[in-house]
């Protein structure tokens, strides 16, 4: 694959940014104005926007491409309109509050509960989008309270990265467990390489890349303050004691922690499957994946689904609606999430489409194992996951520079509880 422009590069790597936590106040107030206020603006029917978060170069071009093909194949001019990540969320709001909304609105996945409680948006079954051949865990994905409002075309998770001429080199195999990766970790840690790079920052990338390790030792995020929630807090804080984590660990990104790797500073890493292109640009750098270790061997790897969803915004105007969910139903479908997952090393949603996908890309298979058992990280709070993830943050800065975890994740649950 053609390596990206230096910009292009630039961006991708800062891809996963910190969230903006909105009040779901704000988001009520906003949302439900333009809903009983109607659809406002007077728009040309022959045109419709999807505003998406596709800003670095690539993505916009992909995402440019399938619109071009939906809308030769819907008879109306699709336009795209992208803005930072981290953006998404307030712009979306501002244009609520002047009835200006998109016909579809990519969301985060992680952001539409608060979207969708406030009212903001369309169920998509109800506008004939189905979710067959969806997964149970995608269909979640994008749903709130059981009701499906986001249409996913591709999914992401976390896996183990690892340098394979490194592990070759000691004679080590990959490891599987919580036991081997650590005593694997140390043994690659020398001079000034690391025998693991993971994120631990105050912020959603860190509480994304503690959810497998919490999730799979059997911790739940409805209790911080468990023992299984602790046990997985220990072991990241014995990473730390037996030095095969950097103590940098608590301020890097993922896109940080791809770059340590990249440059020879960690044998493997956690990340996921967004670092591909950026990885593949690196000549000679010899990477394989495989699942995150568990707890013990037979275990279940559970990781966090993580990307994005496609919705139809409650703008009052029916007829609009429905060309807005044959919109994502042609983004959506077989073969476009097959072309945009070979282009981004996604996942497909559709299992049709993921079974066609990993025909292509063998290399990624333990990448497709790590999607199946994979799940949402607000399935369980919805909107609430929020103060769930600024607590685990918390949590983590104190307990990773010595606090016990017993103490941090007892506070953080009591803060997750109060909302504050």
């Amino acid at each position: 694959m053609k390596a990206p422009s230096p910009d292009g590069l630039r961006q991708r790597r800062r891809r996963h940014h910190r969230r903006v936590i909105v009040p779901l106040t704000v988001v009520s107030a906003l949302v439900g104005g333009v809903v009983l206020a109607g659809c406002g603006q007077q728009r040309d029917p022959d045109v419709y926007t999807v505003m998406n978060s596709s800003t670095d170069e690539s993505y916009h071009r992909w995402d440019a491409q399938t619109l071009a093909r939906c809308s030769e194949q819907l008879g109306v001019k699709i336009e795209q309109q992208s803005v930072p990540a981290a953006q998404v969320m307030t712009k979306a709001l501002r244009m609520a509050s002047s009835k200006s909304l998109p016909d579809v609105l990519q969301l985060d996945a992680s952001e539409m509960p608060t979207f969708a409680e406030a009212g903001g948006l369309i169920p998509l079954e109800d506008l004939g989008l189905t979710t067959t051949d969806i997964p149970r865990g995608i269909v979640n994905f994008g749903s709130y309270e059981g009701t499906y409002y986001g249409a996913a075309r591709t999914v992401n998770t976390l896996a183990l990265f690892y340098n394979k001429d490194i592990l070759d080199k000691a004679g080590l195999e990959v490891p599987a467990t919580w036991a081997e990766m650590r005593s694997t970790a140390k043994e690659l840690t020398q001079g000034k390489r690391y025998g693991l790079a993971l994120s631990a920052g105050g912020a959603e990338d860190g509480v994304f890349q503690f959810t497998p390790f919490m999730w799979s030792n059997g911790g739940d995020e409805t209790k911080l303050d468990s023992p299984q929630v602790a046990g997985a807090l220990d072991y990241w804080k014995g990473l730390l004691k037996d030095r095969s984590l950097s103590k940098s660990t608590v301020n890097w990104t993922q896109a940080d922690v791809n770059d340590q790797f990249m440059a020879g500073n960690a044998a493997m890493m956690i990340n996921g499957p967004w670092q591909v292109e950026t990885l593949n640009s690196k000549k000679g750098l010899n990477w394989g994946i495989a699942q995150i270790p568990v707890p013990k061997a037979g275990d279940d790897s559970v990781g966090p689904l993580g990307g994005g969803i496609l919705t139809v915004p409650n703008t009052g105007d029916s007829a609009r609606e429905q060309m807005s969910a044959k919109i994502i139903g042609c983004m959506a479908g077989e073969q476009e999430q097959i072309t945009y997952a070979l282009n981004s090393w996604m996942v497909p949603a559709n299992e049709k489409a993921a079974a066609v996908w990993r025909k292509k890309v063998p290399e990624l298979a333990a990448l497709s194992e790590q999607v199946a058992t994979a799940r949402s990280r607000t399935a369980k709070l919805g909107a609430g996951w929020s103060s769930v993830s600024l607590a685990l943050q918390s949590a983590f800065q104190s307990a990773l520079t010595g606090e016990s975890s017993e103490a941090a994740l007892k506070r953080a649950q009591q803060r997750a509880t109060s909302g504050n």
